[in-house]
């Protein structure tokens, strides 16, 4: 009885404000309520008040719903919620799962992101695959019905944080490549709808398809999935949208780093052909020369646009220092190399795959990335980050040694050899292809 009073209290907290603002205005809205209510914010627990929000779930009221989502989201950005996870690991899946199914446009986006930053505070492990096989058949289906924009946005980020956390093997990750391919390709059906897909969603779906591409082995990878990828980015880069364009231009760098090109470069294909084996190579060779020759001239003629009329010149500026990245890499063989400050202590990338991850997973965590590259240790396996200091929570200082370890991935060692033997690999494949648009012309 007690627990439905205060349940419906919060609820009429929640719902007494019908802002559609997200993160910020919700938490001004909520402590305004509390101290209305005679509640001190800051005899607030933290970890009482997302069992409020989970439990605000259960609603009816979407508005309700979504504004508990946005107070997660917000609880997950600003610290690790290590003691929540574990015991409401499952229960939050699930509502944000339904939320995905039933919900909104709003409150499924929001719900993608609260399970993408599930993941990512559970690190790989038994909770992260379990994350991944309850979520990739209602994302699919989310994703299939061609949803609103913001909404598909967010499923695809979905779906690249919970696969990069949580795929144990190739063929897992490739599933979700392939799912996020067919919103750029749709297959024509009865139950499929044949609109055009915006500019921003095959922007964010190249940049997601990109972010697991940098998780995979080359080798491993199906080669009659991905035979026309060169091509249909060529095609990208001369599209009207430079997000777009540096999507493109960017999962390109990244194909030619990686290297086993031939899985990624297709052409015309005739079963009646009686060529022997070494006229296809030699076809096949010609074809690549020729694709090559396109791109780079392509990527050249990005790296010096001129812009045109009403064009940003921030956004000019951003596709001009890309694309001139792109080109030094492929005709000389140089990465980008960058450096971010996490809380003064330096983060630096050297290949087309750190730069990809990095840059994603910081417009993915947003005003949280900060606080998760300090205190994940997924994250630090990442990108073989190590802080000098660490700014443990109040609740992380109370857990005993063993309850520490619990919060930590079981397999944390291995993901981290793991890590760092893809990272090497990825330095061997730039070594082999330095140069490799260098040819006569």
């Amino acid at each position: 009885m007690g627990k439905k009073s205060s349940q419906k209290k919060f609820s009429a907290m929640l719902d007494s404000d019908d802002t559609d603002s997200m993160s910020s205005s919700t938490s001004s809205m909520r402590f305004d309520h509390m101290t209305e209510n005679g509640l001190d914010e800051v005899q607030v627990d933290k970890v009482v008040m997302l069992d409020q929000w989970l439990d605000a779930l259960y609603e009816k009221r979407g508005s309700t719903r979504e504004k508990a989502l946005a107070s997660i989201i917000e609880a997950f950005n600003s610290s690790l919620q290590y003691e929540f996870v574990e015991a409401k690991f499952a229960t939050l899946l699930q509502q944000c799962l339904n939320s995905i199914k039933k919900g909104s446009a709003k409150e499924a986006a929001l719900a993608s992101h609260a399970i993408g930053l599930l993941a990512l505070t559970v690190g790989p492990g038994e909770k992260a695959q379990e994350i991944l096989e309850e979520s990739l058949s209602p994302i699919s289906d989310a994703l299939r019905v061609r949803p609103e924009t913001s909404k598909i946005l967010s499923l695809l980020q979905c779906l690249a944080v919970i696969t990069f956390v949580g795929g144990e093997d190739p063929e897992q990750t490739e599933k979700s490549m392939q799912i996020m391919w067919q919103v750029a390709h749709p297959k024509l059906g009865a139950h499929v709808a044949t609109s055009k897909p915006s500019p921003a969603v095959i922007a964010m779906m190249v940049s997601s398809w990109s972010f697991l591409l940098t998780t995979v082995n080359s080798w491993a990878l199906n080669p009659k999935s991905w035979q026309e990828s060169i091509s249909y980015f060529s095609t990208l880069l001369d599209k009207d949208d430079r997000a777009l364009r540096m999507a493109a231009g960017e999962a390109l760098a990244l194909v030619f780093e990686i290297g086993s090109l031939e899985k990624f470069c297709g052409e015309a294909k005739d079963s009646s052909d009686p060529t022997t084996d070494e006229g296809k190579d030699s076809r096949k060779l010609m074809y690549l020369h020729g694709l090559r020759t396109k791109v780079l001239g392509q990527v050249r003629g990005l790296s010096a646009e001129a812009g045109g009329k009403g064009s940003a010149k921030k956004d000019l500026n951003s596709q001009r220092n890309t694309f001139r990245d792109i080109l030094d890499f492929f005709e000389n063989g140089s990465t980008p190399e960058t450096l971010v400050k996490i809380g003064g202590d330096p983060l630096s990338t050297s290949s087309w795959t750190q730069y990809i991850q990095l840059n994603f997973l910081k417009h993915f965590l947003g005003g949280g990335f900060v606080k998760h590259m300090q205190e994940n240790q997924f994250l630090h396996d990442v990108f073989d980050f190590i802080p000098k200091k660490k700014h443990l929570s109040g609740a992380e200082q109370r857990m005993s040694g063993s309850e520490k370890r619990m919060y930590r991935s079981p397999n944390s060692a291995l993901n981290k050899a793991r890590t760092q033997l893809l990272n090497k690999q990825r330095t061997l494949a730039q070594d082999k292809n330095s140069g490799y648009f260098a040819f006569d012309e």
